[in-house]
């Protein structure tokens, strides 16, 4: 028996999955913004002074026509230069507000259901499915194949192939020893990482230091020294601890590294896996992406809210079952075994009945989903990492009982099944899963413990 209350779509808790869709072309047109606000402050600064350097030259006679033509000319190239800029960032910003309107009309189709049941919630769903899917290939480098079911689904204003794949290039081009690609990501992104008090610009620079020292020749090491000069004295408040070790590596080249634990990991290769993660993090961050792909939150969230503590209960009796076990026990707390002799039942007397009576452990408890999934071969090993949902209301019927063949139901469904039956429910009542008929005497009240 469906719950209408539990039916019905909470739009609030989807939007919580949902927020990087809107958010990431807010980032970047901010992002879009202050590289414009950059480019007009930059440039128009030029040209204002060689404007006024022209201008006071000719006035004073310093300066011959050919010069003040030369001059005039330099301008309006870095006016044209300025112009193509600013119609890049304008196309930019075109093409980002297409998007943010494309995705405010994917998720506004939300507010157009009211339940799970309304026939455009599964066209909806697998669209979101869709993007979730292309979130998860990209993030692990399969560009062309995300490429390919974005064509084809129709999803492109819906997803980010060109920000994640980006990432990614960036990413391996760490792991590849290359700090180049992500040191210009760094100085786009600069005033951001300085909000963000991002230490990622000097990890980068202290391992182009660790390269240069690695080769213990005269000229790497007096460039190593004018780098560390440049580009890592300047942190010396904030990271202490490791301009010490720069000075500390001029004595410990990587042959004699060995003896000193803290020297030999700062030239161990897994620094580069260490660099390209905490980029990663970094981006993410910056850009308001969740650190792990969206299709495992989704999917954690879902196994989540089916998990409970006896889906991961392992005894014989309980290998095979399909659907929700439930620990019982008698009233003098021992443990439960399958009765020889049945009390008899009497159902106008069953509000009456408080003490708990012995249930077989493989009882199977009819409930609006019979079958657990998390029970499954398919989902068990998986959910055993996830935490079991906070459940402030039980769906499992109140009134169980349970019958001779370790099927459990609600009275009131017993009864209702009995009369479309044409059965007497005082006396006869019926299996809805089996349809077997079973003696009113024979049933046993459950207490869910």
């Amino acid at each position: 028996m469906g719950d209408h209350e539990h039916s019905n779509i909470k739009h609030q808790e989807h939007f919580h999955l949902d927020q990087p869709l809107l958010r990431l072309p807010y980032e970047l047109l901010r992002n879009n913004f202050r590289a414009a606000h950059f480019t007009i402050e930059k440039e128009s600064t030029s040209i204002k002074s060689l404007l006024k350097e022209t201008a006071t030259a000719s006035v004073n006679g310093r300066a011959t026509p050919e010069n003040v033509l030369k001059n005039l000319d330099t301008m309006i190239a870095k006016m044209r230069g300025v112009k193509r800029k600013l119609t890049a960032h304008a196309d930019e910003e075109a093409r980002l507000y297409h998007q943010s309107s494309a995705r405010i009309a994917h998720l506004g189709e939300l507010y157009t259901m009211k339940t799970y049941d309304d026939v455009n919630y599964e066209r909806w769903s697998r669209k979101r499915l869709d993007r979730l899917i292309v979130d998860y290939l990209l993030r692990h480098g399969c560009i062309e194949t995300a490429r390919t079911l974005t064509d084809e689904k129709g999803i492109d204003d819906l997803v980010d192939i060109h920000i994640l794949a980006q990432m990614i290039k960036i990413r391996d081009s760490l792991r590849g020893r290359s700090v180049s690609e992500a040191l210009a990501w760094c100085q786009e992104n600069k005033k951001e990482l300085r909000k963000m008090d991002s230490n990622l610009e000097f990890m980068l620079r202290f391992q182009q230091y660790i390269e240069l020292v690695r080769t213990p020749s005269p000229p790497k090491l007096l460039e190593a020294i004018a780098h560390a000069k440049k580009y890592l004295v300047s942190y010396k408040g904030t990271h202490p601890e490791e301009l010490r070790k720069v000075c500390g590596l001029l004595a410990y080249p990587p042959r004699t590294a060995g003896d000193n634990a803290a020297y030999a990991e700062l030239y161990s290769q897994d620094r580069w896996n260490m660099l390209a993660n905490l980029f990663t993090e970094t981006h993410n961050q910056l850009l308001s992406l969740p650190p792990i792909p969206l299709l495992h939150i989704a999917l954690s969230i879902g196994i989540s809210a089916l998990k409970t503590p006896a889906c991961h209960q392992h005894t014989a009796a309980s290998t095979e079952y399909t659907g929700m076990s439930t620990s019982m026990q008698d009233a003098t707390g021992s443990p439960t075994r399958f009765p020889g002799n049945r009390e008899p039942f009497d159902p106008s007397h069953l509000q009456r009945q408080r003490s708990p009576v012995p249930v077989p452990t493989q009882a199977t408890v009819s409930s609006p989903a019979s079958d657990c999934p998390i029970c499954s071969t398919e989902l068990n090993e998986l959910a055993r990492s996830v935490p079991c949902a906070h459940h402030t209301k039980s769906h499992v019927d109140s009134d169980l009982l349970l019958l001779p063949n370790g099927n459990a139901f609600g009275l009131e469904r017993l009864v209702a099944h009995a009369v479309k039956s044409g059965l007497q429910p005082t006396e006869y009542v019926r299996d809805l899963k089996t349809g077997e008929v079973y003696r009113a005497s024979e049933l046993k009240k459950v207490f869910i413990t």
